[in-house]
């Protein structure tokens, strides 16, 4: 299979491209109306039915000891339809609907025998199985350490990232027959390619290439399904969430570029969400985080990002406590 030239070379096309548009979504105030205050999340995708999902912690930013539900089904005007999953999680992380609509979500804590744990749910809420060791932390094939992001391909292939601090830790990818049985990792700790510094979210185009948000080294990795590098994004900024849609339109949100030196380091770079078709690389469209200071914080605006594909965009943000709906004007 060959690649197109601007994806497979990742040429410096950010220095070239014009600024992108910052005007042309706007936000709908409210738009979830979900019964209680929105805690942190990280999690927001669409089913089959058109149906919205959020995932978020329990009101607060950890649901250890809550008893709130943290998964929410919405329908397309943003009325809840649904919740559950009280004492189930600690600290809902990663999130997937796959085309049987079955959410797939990570635990990225652990503690007291829950946690380090991918678990695949119906809509109802039933749990179908659980990769990892509740409880139990491991960077072996059976096992997680803080798993960030889940992604089920359509031949039914499972892809987790894990490893949420730099330097320490897991830093991998590993892949997943349909069962669940493991088939192979890659990566590593590094600045090198294929390898990764937090790898914090995984995306999949129309051809099958796998995208790695590679958050710490700010850049997205570009892979196929085995694991082989094809090159590398680095103008959508540096990736907490990642989404592709059916017309291979990459959305990317920054939650932590900074100026200042140390965690967060990407001097020049505003945090907030681009917007570019993966067919030339070109950044068209950003939407600005809405923290007034987000120079002050460790993370502000999206970190989970999902798109519909007919102009409408959903972020979920950890700082501000929300998932904010953003439609194209």
């Amino acid at each position: 299979m060959k690649f197109p030239i601007a994806l497979a070379l990742m040429l410096p096309l950010a220095a070239a491209q014009a600024a992108p548009a910052t005007d042309r979504y706007a936000a709908v105030p409210g738009f979830f109306k979900a019964g209680r205050a929105m805690g942190s999340s990280s999690a927001v995708a669409g089913d089959s039915k058109g149906h919205v999902w959020v995932v978020d912690r329990c009101g607060a930013n950890d649901c250890a000891g809550s008893t709130l539900n943290p998964v929410m089904e919405f329908d397309a005007r943003g009325n809840l339809l649904r919740s559950w999953g009280a004492g189930l999680f600690l600290f809902p992380h990663g999130f997937f609907i796959d085309r049987n609509d079955h959410l797939w979500i990570t635990d990225n804590h652990v503690a007291k025998g829950k946690g380090e744990t991918v678990m695949e749910f119906t809509p109802s809420g039933k749990l179908l199985r659980t990769l990892g060791k509740p409880g139990i932390s491991g960077t072996g094939p059976d096992a997680f350490h803080e798993p960030n992001a889940v992604l089920v391909a359509p031949d039914g292939s499972i892809f987790v990232a894990e490893g949420h601090l730099p330097v320490v830790g897991s830093a991998r990818v590993i892949k997943f027959d349909a069962q669940g049985k493991f088939v192979k990792q890659w990566g590593g700790h590094g600045r090198g390619p294929g390898q990764f510094e937090m790898p914090h979210c995984l995306a999949m185009d129309s051809k099958g290439r796998l995208y790695v948000g590679d958050r710490d080294n700010n850049r997205i990795q570009i892979f196929t399904q085995d694991g082989k590098l094809l090159g590398q994004l680095t103008q959508f900024g540096r990736p907490s969430g990642i989404a592709i849609d059916k017309s291979d339109v990459l959305y990317v949100t920054d939650s932590e570029s900074r100026n200042a030196p140390g965690y967060g380091h990407h001097p020049g770079w505003k945090r907030g969400i681009r917007i570019g078709s993966l067919k030339d690389g070109v950044v068209t469209d950003f939407i600005p985080d809405t923290h007034p200071t987000p120079e002050a914080n460790t993370t502000s605006g999206g970190e989970g990002i999902w798109a519909d594909g007919k102009g409408t965009v959903y972020s979920a943000q950890v700082e501000q406590k929300q998932v904010v709906k953003y439609v194209r004007r």
